[in-house]
């Protein structure tokens, strides 16, 4: 995301107000940025900071190419800090660090600058050292807290901060803006079904382990179709050897719920609902063999195997329970 042009196109009111705030001279000492993951939360911080320092800014378009934006983008400018979690919290010898590196002179002009990142994983010491710095800052000092959980940070924090919602990308929004970036519409609906993140859906996009994943999902719809008797031994030599880990198998169990979605989307007519658009045939013959009201019941134990899973009931004890569910 180079441009305020393209953040407003995901978040229309943050980015106009970050922009207006360079506009009218008025930058906040303190900014929270609160909203899900995937939002554009660090590319605006990244943005905002660049406008700060850029030495050929136009309004409040950075250039990018000048060495302030250059070392902005490699985490390299030596009056840009960025606080980030150490292991699960973010401690108070990290606000400390910061605090004696802002007693400094500017190395280049007096502005100065930090992030901080996960802001709701502060240990209490650390967010009341955050308080004292906030309470008492220096003129050229600019603060941007980025979180997905601004409640979870102390209301005297929040009360410091100009609070900016980053809203969650809506789906059509997401398939428009992947269709952009040359995705294909099978794949961009699918994908923005999935996830509301940008970065995260582009990377899946590239990635052959998801387009494997999405093969999988069909080819286990094939065999409780054709071969129901198979399905266990499908299960146990394709599935598991591929869905390794606990976040993979949640990503098939999802793949498989939006399926079965789209089967009770064609039973009710909402054809312009459906993910998987490429597999219709597939869909017309599940329909033929599946009522809706056993599509519906097969989603129910799909979502409670999701739920499984997340209580670390065992996946090959999980994933055969349902498939003995499914082929029913």
């Amino acid at each position: 995301m180079q441009t305020w042009t393209e953040l407003k196109e995901i978040q229309p009111l943050a980015g106009q107000m970050l922009v207006n705030s360079f506009k009218k001279n008025r930058i906040s000492h303190a900014y929270l940025f609160q909203g899900p993951e995937g939002t554009g939360k660090r590319e605006a911080s990244i943005l905002f900071t660049k406008g700060l320092f850029c030495e050929q800014l136009d309004g409040a378009e950075p250039c990018h190419q000048c060495r302030n934006c250059i070392r902005i983008d490699s985490g390299n400018h030596p009056d840009v800090h960025w606080i980030e979690p150490d292991g699960q919290s973010i401690k108070k010898e990290q606000i400390l660090h910061l605090q004696k590196e802002f007693t400094y002179t500017g190395m280049e002009s007096n502005q100065k600058v930090y992030v901080v990142v996960d802001a709701d994983k502060m240990t209490t010491n650390a967010s009341n050292r955050l308080l004292k710095f906030l309470e008492e800052p220096t003129q050229q000092t600019t603060a941007m807290l980025l979180t997905e959980n601004g409640q979870a940070l102390l209301n005297t924090i929040r009360s410091r901060c100009q609070l900016l919602a980053f809203q969650p990308l809506p789906p059509h929004r997401l398939q428009q803006k992947l269709s952009s970036e040359g995705v294909s519409e099978s794949n961009a609906r699918l994908l923005s079904a999935l996830t509301n993140d940008l970065t995260e859906a582009l990377d899946m996009n590239k990635d052959e382990w998801f387009a494997n994943a999405r093969k999988l999902v069909i080819q286990l719809i094939e065999v409780l179709q054709s071969k129901p008797n198979e399905v266990l031994l499908f299960v146990n030599h394709q599935w598991m050897p591929h869905f390794k880990e606990r976040d993979q198998m949640q990503q098939g169990l999802d793949l498989l719920v939006l399926w079965f979605q789209d089967l009770i989307n064609q039973f009710v007519g909402r054809e312009e609902e459906v993910v998987f658009v490429q597999e219709r045939e597939k869909r017309e013959q599940a329909s033929m063999q599946w009522s809706r009201q056993t599509a519906t019941d097969q989603l129910s134990h799909i979502l409670e195997a999701k739920r499984k899973i997340n209580q670390n009931v065992h996946p090959t004890l999980v994933m055969e329970q349902l498939t003995l569910y499914l082929k029913r």
